[in-house]
């Protein structure tokens, strides 16, 4: 139904925003999004095309061919399915990728997670990044506020390292409903067992929307809380997200401490990697940087 479809199509946003911190920073990228999702967040900022039928949102015609040359014409380095749920318009993504592939495009995906292993391990041959929302740790939480399941998108966090995919956790963090340290600490405890401690978390801070708007914006302080117990947990890169001008916004070396990606919000102010590696001691960050 929404097949070629996109019903949002924006130029040159910044692959922070997704968020992808260890991928290529400062790269733009087309970005793609068709009607509907799988899930039925209470929180969505995106309300108005991912809770909508095809009909109820307007869209333009776009071949994969052409979104690809979209983005070529444009400069851009990268094609982004988000917005909207990509399972959703999975068809569409995976042409969209395969011809990007064709043609020296990276594409990146952020999704719920929810995705079923087979069609996602077809995708991600043709994928470079993917970002998940891991949107609390508790199983009430996901039927409760998002009309789903947790243990498909834990099935998809562990598939993605079996794949060896580089990817990149988001967590929105929403007053009362998953601001709830000892689930955080569970949380974070999982994914080093897990994943890894080299695997990124994304702290995010909630504003209101949607059918929340009754709830304040999280404090930046339980946002700093929740950073300090992931490190205490043994993960390496943690972030702070939609507090610009944090200091959580940027990367640091883990050997000397120094600032080798510099952010303000969206904004990369300065980069001291080469190959990835810190420019004052030669320590490895992972990701994907060229």
């Amino acid at each position: 139904m929404v097949y070629a479809k996109p019903c949002s199509i924006t130029f040159g946003e910044p692959i922070e925003k997704l968020p992808l911190y260890h991928v290529q920073p400062g790269s733009l990228r087309l970005c793609i999004a068709t009607a509907g999702c799988n899930f039925r967040c209470n929180f969505c900022q995106n309300w108005e095309i991912s809770a909508c039928l095809p009909e109820e949102v307007n869209h333009q015609e776009l071949s994969a061919e052409q979104a690809v040359t979209l983005a070529l014409n444009h400069g851009l380095e990268f094609i982004a399915f988000t917005y909207t749920e990509p399972t959703i318009f999975y068809e569409y993504m995976y042409d969209v990728s395969v011809a990007a592939k064709e043609r020296g495009l990276k594409t990146v995906i952020h999704t719920n997670g929810a995705m079923n292993p087979e069609p996602l391990q077809a995708l991600l041959k043709y994928t470079d990044a993917v970002t998940v929302d891991l949107k609390a740790f508790t199983s009430e939480f996901y039927q409760v506020t998002s009309f789903s399941e947790l243990e498909p998108v834990l099935r998809t966090l562990k598939l993605l390292k079996e794949e060896r995919k580089w990817f990149e956790m988001v967590n929105l963090v929403i007053p009362t409903l998953n601001d709830d340290t000892d689930r955080i600490r569970e949380m974070c405890c999982w994914i080093k067992d897990n994943l890894g401690d080299e695997v990124l978390i994304h702290f995010n801070r909630f504003f209101p929307a949607y059918k929340l708007t009754r709830l304040p914006p999280t404090p930046v302080e339980t946002l700093e809380k929740a950073r300090k117990i992931a490190l205490e947990q043994g993960l390496k890169y943690v972030y702070i997200g939609n507090v610009p001008g944090h200091p959580a916004n940027s990367t640091y070396c883990l050997r000397c401490g120094k600032e080798v990606v510099g952010r303000a919000g969206l904004v990369v102010s300065q980069v001291s990697l080469e190959n990835g590696r810190c420019k004052f001691c030669g320590y490895y960050i992972p990701g994907i940087w060229g």
